[in-house]
């Protein structure tokens, strides 16, 4: 069971990724293209790296969401009770954690990364960091769902899911 609240969030998370891989892989197209026939885009590598980033940490936000990432689930899928209740709240307690770390650790590599640009375009190398934070908030948002939910609810078998 999710918050109905979250799902246009995840709708948006899963556009987002959609836009980031068709930009990648277009733009890589693009970069194999203009270095052929001898005029290199050099601005495309950074635009390129750009998708690639922040595509891999919305898709963390996404598969979180949509319960698509891999985590230790047979150990709990194996159990009832409490002893499951126990399993999965810890499971997903570890993924808050590293959650919660993404996002403090994350914030000071955007700050830090106001020392050093980006070439050619001379912009800071936190537009790349800022996806880490992102990704730890989207994590934990969609974690903590999945814990009240669970604790409220039971959780489900993940075999029935797909």
């Amino acid at each position: 069971m999710k918050w109905r609240a979250l799902d246009p969030l995840e709708q948006l998370l899963m556009i987002l990724c959609g836009v980031a891989i068709t930009g990648f892989c277009v733009l890589v197209m693009c970069d194999i293209v203009t270095r052929t026939v001898g005029y290199p885009w050099l601005w495309l590598q950074e635009v390129t790296m750009t998708f690639f980033i922040y595509g891999i940490f919305i898709g963390v936000g996404a598969a979180t969401r949509r319960n698509d990432h891999l985590y230790l689930a047979v150990l709990a899928e194996s159990m009832t009770g409490n002893r499951r209740l126990f399993f999965e709240l810890f499971n997903r307690g570890v993924v808050l954690g590293v959650a919660l770390c993404m996002i403090y650790f994350g914030y000071l590599n955007v700050l830090d990364g106001f020392k050093s640009l980006r070439m050619p375009s001379m912009t800071p190398l936190s537009s790349f960091y800022a996806a880490i934070p992102l990704c730890g908030i989207l994590v934990a948002l969609f974690t903590i769902e999945q814990m009240v939910n669970g604790w409220r609810n039971g959780f489900p078998d993940i075999s029935a899911d797909e």
